[in-house]
């Protein structure tokens, strides 16, 4: 599996550099996604630029990242979805549940946004 993986202040920049995210590579994404987020990662940015196949282990894995960086009040954003991937996640209805957003600066500001929100929620809290 080839991907890069950025660390940045707010979030941990993901850009898979696969055509097909399947049962091949879902298996080694989702242990890269543990491990990230056990080296406490919170926010998290998929850019999925190249991916132009998705199965269901690939879905299954986006949950498996959405579901840890929900655990630790995070962010999972998928970037740059490409037309058979969003369909797949569109018919599944994981668009519901899952944020997608059309450019990695967009996903950047997806983050701060939450982490702002975040921060405001806690302020308020005390």
């Amino acid at each position: 599996m080839k991907l890069t993986v950025e660390k940045h202040d707010k979030y941990t920049l993901i850009t898979l550099q696969e055509e097909k995210l399947n049962t091949l590579v879902a298996p080694q994404l989702k242990t890269e996604f543990v491990t990230l987020f056990q080296a406490n990662t919170v926010n998290l940015i998929l850019d999925l630029a190249q991916v132009k196949y998705v199965d269901s282990s690939g879905l299954s894995a986006l949950l498996v990242a959405n579901r840890l960086a929900k655990e630790v009040h995070g962010l999972l954003v998928l970037a740059q979805v490409q037309e058979h991937a969003h369909k797949l996640i569109a018919l599944s209805k994981l668009d519901a549940v899952l944020t997608l957003l059309p450019s990695v600066p967009e996903a950047v500001d997806a983050v701060f946004l939450h982490e702002l929100a975040k921060d405001l929620h806690q302020g308020g809290a005390d």
